[in-house]
This record gives structure tokens, C-alpha cells and sequence, in this order.
């Protein structure tokens, strides 16, 4: 399980794992996955956001690439 590592960004710690959120409310923002488990990378994420689809308390989905579990591909929103 691959997950992305930025090298010298003072705002990451090192030796944390982050995901890329791709798309949506959220692209480009980084979700840290530190002691994630595969079942719960697999499973994906729904976070609350104000700006999805679904304004405020509204979800909005992430799924991780099969090629590329580092990036995370937007799904939707749910309210």
C-alpha cells in the first residue's frame, strides 16, 4: 500500500502518510491516513463539508484510485 510523502513541506510531519483528495469541495487538500487500516483506506471517506453539494453538513465522497491509492477521486456528495 503506497501512499503519498511530501519531502520538505514544514506543514506534514515526517513519517505520516497523507492522501491527495482529487476533485470536489476538497481537491487538492491532503487527508491524513496515519494507522489507517487497508479495510478503512479501501472503504473510502465521506467528510463533511460547507461547500459540497449538499451545503452545509452536506458529505462528500472520496474513493482511492485502484492504480494509485495516494490520490483520492471525488464520488458525489451526500446530504
Amino acid at each position: 500500500m503506497s501512499s503519498l510523502r511530501w519531502q520538505g513541506c514544514p506543514a506534514l510531519a515526517p513519517g505520516r502518510r497523507y492522501a491527495e483528495l482529487v476533485g470536489g469541495p476538497l481537491d487538492r487538500e491532503l487527508l491524513g491516513i496515519t494507522g489507517w487500516s487497508d479495510e478503512q483506506i479501501d472503504g473510502g471517506v465521506a467528510l463533511i463539508t460547507e461547500t459540497g453539494s449538499f451545503a452545509s453538513g452536506g458529505r462528500a465522497l472520496w474513493d482511492p484510485r485502484p492504480d494509485d491509492p495516494g490520490r483520492w477521486n471525488w464520488e458525489g456528495g451526500i446530504p
